[in-house]
């Protein structure tokens, strides 16, 4: 009967050790971005910008891009979601959490900013605004993905320098640039080299 006892013991402590392990490996595991991910991200940004020069749709060209960061925010989470499972992490494992607390002060920023904006009718520094605080939260977010990340984040941030100093005609170019030519450049080149894992 004493043995027995022993028997549980062990089992339960062998259980929660494995737990640990587990845990532990999971949060020094760094995230995985798709290469699809971005391309589906900039083939939106792309339609985006192609819908927004149109001249009988251009004054409305931010309400377009705020329909087409809607849709790319769904997408993008899909193809995430989809990496994370076929890799084996929980959605509220380590590396997510860590990935999402990145992404979230810039992206919230920029949320602000855009309101601010357009409240007192500065449109003009919306899309650099944009491509500048995207960056920023790429950047950070490259702490628990890939230097390619970061790498990416900074030139969505050089390109939001250069907008917020160009002219107004320009906007709608520099937001396809980023959001849909930076996206598909950097989505084919993680693709290529097995899905960020080893850049």
């Amino acid at each position: 009967m004493p043995k027995s006892a022993n028997t549980v013991h062990i089992d339960s402590h062998a259980v929660a050790t494995l737990r640990y392990i587990r845990d532990s490996m999971e949060g020094a595991a760094s995230f995985v971005v798709p290469g699809s991910a971005g391309i589906a991200l900039g083939v939106i940004g792309l339609l985006a910008a192609a819908l927004s020069a149109a001249p009988s749709l251009h004054e409305h060209w931010l309400e377009i891009w705020l329909l087409a960061a809607l849709a790319a925010t769904g997408v993008g989470s899909a193809l995430l979601v989809r990496e994370s499972s076929l890799r084996g992490l929980r959605l509220i494992g380590t590396p997510i959490r860590k990935f999402a607390l990145c992404l979230v002060p810039s992206l919230a920023a920029g949320l602000i900013m855009t309101a601010v904006d357009w409240s007192y009718g500065n449109l003009h520094a919306i899309p650099g605004s944009w491509l500048l605080f995207y960056g920023c939260a790429l950047i950070s977010a490259s702490t628990v993905t890939t230097r390619t990340i970061g790498v990416l984040g900074a030139s969505f941030a050089a390109l939001g320098v250069l907008a917020l100093l160009l002219p107004a005609g320009a906007q709608i170019l520099m937001l396809g640039a980023g959001f849909g030519g930076l996206h598909i450049v950097f989505g084919i080149l993680i693709g290529r080299v097995g899905h960020g894992r080893q850049i």
